[in-house]
Formats: structure tokens, sequence, C-alpha cells
């Protein structure tokens, strides 16, 4: 029997057999009262997962790359300038989309381990006098780190001198997954995808807008057709689509906000937490590191680790790859070599988790890592015994 082990990678994630059950459906006409009833309830749900009553939810055949480009396309303009910090893989990729569409962005430089500094982007926004720069972009969650950064925070720090400056934030590895608050955090463009928290195949990227962001749209330059939020809108209030839509990703959707919501918004949230909790008691127990600099950074859907000096992290994925037939993350860029990653995320429970602590273990020992083996599987396997309640048992 080949293909049954599950994928420890941060995205795209594990696809429940009902969500893949849900995705089979046979086409039906998108400009049919069928298509309406099934769009115009899904975007007011996924309203409750953004945590938004005043933003609009759009949504694009892409992936998460597809909504950081509709952020900037449809609020900005060339020559427009704005503020990241740059602390992993995907904030350094989406500063230099942003650069590509000729807009002017000042990098705030931070370590790979830390989160976006929200002290930092007060003090240049306070200097901002001329209010120059028009958004600040925020990577909630740094799949390339493993870090959580404080969106709450970046808003306060805006706040406090009272910088019209809008606020974007990349929760493509977090929403669904961790709690994300949009209209209390302040934050105009929300971009997510649907193959992570969501549980489904790559192919839809989820944007949440708010009414400033919607009204920048009105005079924003950056040209944009295919991700244009003012026909998307239009289209959807009449239930409809501008285009062809990814239809069995649409009921996918609908089907994994059904099960999001039976589990409890709250609940799916604890789950991440005490599974992501488990893995870092096991790391800890082989005695190695995370990337994450400092407990308050540390993600609930990805932990990256750091290998002993004078190991290779690909050589260790290439070998559970190769050998066990399961994958986990690997180091990007300048953590290349450095790091591995295990993604705990959408649809995992702690015993798949125990599944890929111990493969880990068993491809270390391979490897000749000074590692003990079944020590983090036992601290992980304490932790979960000690913090277990009854199941919430659901269709598969």
């Amino acid at each position: 029997m080949t293909g049954q082990n599950p994928v420890f990678i941060p995205g795209p994630t594990n696809i429940p057999d009902r969500l893949r059950r849900a995705m089979n459906v046979q086409t039906i006409d998108h400009r049919s009262p069928d298509f309406a009833g099934l769009l115009v309830p899904l975007l007011g749900d996924l309203k409750k997962v953004f945590k938004t009553a005043s933003g609009q939810i759009v949504t694009f055949p892409a992936s998460g790359t597809g909504g950081w480009e509709a952020a900037v396309a449809n609020t900005l303009s060339p020559g427009d300038r704005v503020l990241a910090a740059r602390h992993g893989m995907f904030s350094h990729r989406w500063i230099e989309l942003c650069r590509r569409h000729g807009l002017e962005v000042e990098a705030i430089e931070c370590d790979w381990g830390d989160g976006a500094p929200a002290d930092r982007f007060g003090a240049r926004l306070r200097a901002d006098r001329s209010h120059e720069i028009k958004a600040v972009l925020v990577t909630h969650n740094e799949t390339a780190t493993g870090v959580r950064s404080d969106v709450g925070a970046v808003r306060r720090a805006m706040d406090a001198c009272d910088h019209p400056a809008m606020l974007f934030a990349d929760c493509v590895s977090s929403l669904a997954s961790m709690d994300f608050r949009m209209d209390e955090w302040g934050v105009d463009v929300a971009v997510a995808g649907s193959q992570k928290g969501f549980m489904l195949a790559t192919g839809m990227a989820i944007v949440g807008v708010s009414p400033k962001a919607i009204e920048a749209a009105g005079t924003a330059a950056c040209p944009r057709a295919f991700f244009d939020f003012g026909e998307m809108i239009a289209a959807n209030a009449a239930g409809g689509f501008p285009y062809t839509p990814p239809l069995q990703l649409l009921y996918g959707l609908r089907a994994s906000l059904d099960m999001l919501f039976e589990e409890g918004l709250d609940n799916v949230f604890a789950r991440h937490r005490r599974i992501a909790e488990g893995v870092r008691r096991a790391v800890r127990g082989w005695g190695l590191e995370l990337c994450a600099r400092s407990p308050e950074l540390y993600s609930d859907t990805v932990s990256a680790i750091r290998v002993p000096e004078g190991f290779d992290s690909e050589a260790l994925t290439a070998h559970l790859l190769d050998t066990y037939a399961v994958s986990f993350g690997v180091g990007l860029g300048p953590l290349a070599g450095k790091v591995f990653r295990i993604g705990h995320l959408g649809a995992m429970t702690d015993v798949m988790a125990l599944s890929g602590i111990a493969t880990v273990e068993m491809a270390m020992a391979d490897l000749g890592y000074p590692v003990e083996s079944g020590s983090g599987t036992r601290a992980a396997q304490e932790f979960y015994r000690r913090t277990a309640r009854p199941a919430l048992r659901t269709a598969a």
C-alpha cells in the first residue's frame, strides 16, 4: 500500500476525505440560481473566519500569491511607498512582488527568527509626517521560520502616531488554524488561500477587504484585470462571478467551513495550539532549537527546527522522503540546509503529529544525529496524554 502517509509540510495540507468527496462534483451552470445559492452564503460565512463584520470577502482562482497581487494592485498606484519587514522567505517575496508593480518599498531588515517589529514600524511612521507611506505589510505567520507576528501591535503602533496608511496582512498559513481578527486589528486587506487551514487543494485566493481598501481601489492606478476587486464584488453581489469560477473548490470550501464550524473555531485554534506544543516539547526532548527566537513568536501551524552544527537539513528531509515516504518542509533561502520544518496545521491530530515526530527520530538515527531515539516522542506523548480530551468525532 502506498500513498497513505500524511504530509508534514506547512501547505498544501492533508485533505480530509469529506472534503475530497465534496470537491468531486459535476459541473453546474455558474450563471444559474443554483450557483448563487452556493456562493452568497459562502462569502457570508467566510467573514466569520476572518472575524469581520464590515469587510467584504473576495475570492480569486489563484494561490496566496495571487491574493498578494490583488491586495497591492487594487489599492495602490505606481510610485506609492509601502513599509514592510523582511524576516523570512514569504515576507521577502511579498516585498519583491510590490517592487515589480512599481511600488517604492521600505524594507525593515530583521533576523530570520524574529517577528514583524511593531516598535520599528511605529518609529518610521512617526517620522513620516507627510504621510508618504500608503500601506504597511505584515506577514502574520512567516511559514519559512515558524514565526507568528503580532498584527494587533502593529495596528496599535500605527494608531499611536495617527498614521493613515492601510494595513495589509498575509494570513495564508494562519487563517482557519490560528485566531485572526480582521476588524479588531484594523486590517484593511487580509490574504489567505484554500490550501492550508481550509484543508483544500491549491487554487483559491481568499481575501478580506475593508471599506477603506475598497474606497482606495476607486483611485488606485496599478493595472489590474483578473484580480479586480470592484468587478468581483459587483458580480458576487448578484450571485455570480465575472469569469469562470473554481466551482469544485467552492463546493469544497462550503464543506470546509461546515467542518470548522462543527468543531467550533475556538476549538480549532486550541487543537492547533495543543498539537504545536507537543511538537515543541519533542524539539526540546531532542535537544534542538526552534528558529523562532522566543515563545511569544512560536507559530501554532509550523515549526522550523535548527539541525545541529555539521548536519544538513536537506539530507534529512530527502532521507525522510526516500526511506519513509513522508514529506517535511525544507529550509528556504538563507535557512536552506540549516532547518527543517514540521507543518502541523489543517487536518492534523495529536496521533498524526506523533507519527511524524517518531519518523523524524528514525531518520535522525539513520543519519547519526546526536539525538536519543524516543526522546522527542516521549516528551510529546506525555504532553498529549496529560492534555487529552474526548475526541470530537465527525465524518472524515
